[in-house]
């Protein structure tokens, strides 16, 4: 892995991690589906229309289409709608520590379902990650947070999951900009059906919202998702993944310095456990691979 492969890499976690307090900050004055449609409908325009003056095509290949459509549900209107909704009654640092769980389940779900053989490290690195999971999801219930959406932020992690897996032959064939243009858009129309249906459109115009609308728009929405599809291509699916292993702490890290959440020393320790088993699954899948 170079220095490029690298930087690419820290950079994605941080933005990435950074969605959750930016998200937090506009279900505060605005309604989540509503707001996070017309997220996906301005990142999505904006993505496609770069990509169309970069010289990129729409003439996907099957596989890109059909990976396009599950990703755009899985991850757009499925993982961030649910995480969205759930933020409205639990902090962000709890939906990150959730999301977090992802490179988990996605060794999981690769061992159980496409029969990938994890070696011993990385079964020690699940139980591990699982621990820290346990260790902070039982604190946080015990002291009152919302059982309703933690259940929410656990299927929109699972979601996550499905659309990783989703993705793992859509890079190949190019137009790597128009997937994640058109990916959006997917998303933005099934959460406009979904907010018409559910929500009364409220909005409180503050600076905090605008200013985290735009930077949720133009940075997790956009530039990151792009960060993450170059790196995949670049060092593949397994390596590019060993980067999750850092969302726990800037997630957790970003919370507590924005939006002044509590951080406990359990919090610490259980980040630190996570952290250390998505690692150790990682690493030992990119040993074997």
């Amino acid at each position: 892995m170079d220095l490029r492969a690298i930087g690419m890499g820290l950079l994605f976690a941080l933005i990435w991690s950074s969605a959750f307090t930016s998200a937090r900050i506009i279900v505060d004055d605005a309604p989540p589906l509503a707001s996070l449609a017309l997220r996906f409908f301005l990142s999505g325009l904006i993505g496609v229309a770069i990509a169309r003056a970069l010289g990129q095509s729409t003439r996907l290949t099957s596989e890109q289409w059909k990976a396009t459509f599950v990703f755009g549900l899985c991850q757009n209107a499925l993982y961030l709608g649910l995480n969205f909704y759930a933020m409205q009654t639990i902090e962000a640092s709890v939906a990150s520590i959730i999301a977090s769980s992802m490179p988990l389940m996605v060794a999981v779900a690769s061992w159980v379902i496409f029969r990938e053989r994890l070696p011993m490290f990385g079964i020690a690195g699940l139980i591990l990650g699982i621990v820290g999971v346990t260790m902070i999801m039982a604190t946080r219930i015990e002291a009152g947070v919302d059982a309703t959406g933690i259940a929410l932020c656990l299927v929109a992690a699972i979601a996550l999951t499905i659309a990783t897996l989703s993705m793992r032959n859509a890079s190949s064939g190019g137009n790597l900009l128009i997937i994640v243009g058109l990916q959006m858009l997917v998303g933005s129309a099934i959460l406009a059906f979904a907010s018409v249906a559910t929500e009364t459109i409220a909005v409180n115009f503050s600076s905090p919202l605008i200013i985290a609308f735009i930077y949720t728009t133009l940075a997790p929405g956009l530039f990151a998702t792009w960060i993450w599809f170059k790196l995949v291509e670049r060092i593949g699916a397994v390596r590019a993944a060993t980067f999750h292993f850092l969302n726990p702490f800037f997630g957790v890290a970003i919370a507590a310095v924005i939006l002044e959440e509590q951080l406990e020393l359990y919090d610490i320790a259980g980040v630190a456990t996570i952290a250390a088993g998505i690692l150790a699954v990682q690493l030992s899948r990119q040993t074997k691979t």
